[in-house]
């Protein structure tokens, strides 16, 4: 199979798929050049980042595969692709306890002032009587977005002890009682937002979600709760978080996932000491990249298979 990676995947993996087929690695590479090297594929792998659009895939007669090395598709013209009967493929599985595990870094690091505490003794400042410390068991989880990522979040808040809560698109009976068992009890989103001491996030980027978290919806947190965004920037308005936090209507954010991404981009939270920023690493463990990389191995010997 003639196959393009656009973006970094588990090196060993590249190694393997290379002696088996026709790899052609482009990783971070402009439009144009991504446009240019797919030609002649039959497969893409790509991760967040990458505009996979209707120009990209029609630059490629040939292509019958697509493989999204996580789980987001924001980047990707689904309604084309399905037009073009491209197949889609998406490894969710390993990168959901990743970024779950961040989302709970995030939570210890916020509540104990880890980021103010190292910052200030980097300096020489003693300050370990001036620091507000809380546990995070008895306080409230609140998760946006009960899926397979926020359902780990979720069973991690409970635990340690947490008062887990979270909400859904769809609801259903079946579901509630799915997540009751693993200790998350669903309810409405308003109820989410005014309960929360930490709200996070773990929602796609759709027109539905795109600014949810507005100022409006961050009025009705409270001002002692921490907000952390693991799923997509867009989803939180990144100048409302910047109001609520200056303002003092919000403790402190973690936001992993920005509304502009890359080399030379600053956040406007950058200078608030009491927000974590992180360069879009929830799925970033060598470990996560390693099973991603056996499964691509997996998927593309399977549909190798079927190509004759």
């Amino acid at each position: 199979m003639k196959i393009l990676v656009v973006s970094p995947v588990c090196p060993d993996a590249v190694d393997f798929l290379r002696r088996q087929h026709d790899v052609i690695c482009a990783f971070n590479a402009p439009q144009d050049e991504i446009q240019a090297k797919i030609v002649d594929r039959d497969i893409l792998v790509f991760r967040s980042g990458p505009d996979i659009n209707a120009a990209v895939m029609d630059c490629a007669p040939d292509l019958s595969l697509l493989i999204r090395a996580g789980s987001g598709l924001d980047n990707l013209d689904i309604e084309h692709a399905v037009s073009r009967d491209i197949a889609l493929a998406r490894i969710e599985r390993p990168g959901a306890r990743a970024v779950a595990e961040l989302s709970f870094s995030f939570m210890l690091a916020l509540a104990r002032q880890v980021p103010k505490a190292d910052a200030m003794l980097r300096q020489g400042h003693w300050v370990k009587h001036e620091l507000t410390g809380y546990l995070l068991s008895g306080k409230t989880l609140g998760i946006f977005g009960a899926g397979n990522i926020g359902t780990q979040v979720g069973q991690m808040g409970a635990a340690w002890g947490m008062q887990v809560i979270g909400c859904v698109e769809h609801y259903s009976e079946n579901r509630a009682v799915e997540l009751q068992n693993q200790g998350i009890q669903l309810v409405d989103t308003n109820e989410v937002l005014a309960n929360a001491d930490f709200l996070s996030i773990h929602l796609p980027l759709q027109r539905s979600t795109r600014n949810l978290l507005d100022v409006a919806a961050l009025a009705r947190m409270k001002p002692s709760a921490f907000l952390l965004n693991l799923a997509r920037g867009g989803i939180v308005n990144e100048q409302a978080l910047l109001q609520a936090l200056t303002d003092g209507k919000l403790a402190g954010a973690g936001i992993d996932v920005h509304e502009h991404e890359g080399e030379g981009k600053v956040s406007p939270l950058a200078e608030l000491p009491n927000v974590i920023l992180t360069p879009h690493i929830g799925a970033g463990t060598v470990d996560t990249q390693r099973a991603i990389g056996q499964e691509i191995i997996q998927l593309i010997t399977a549909h190798a298979a079927t190509r004759g």
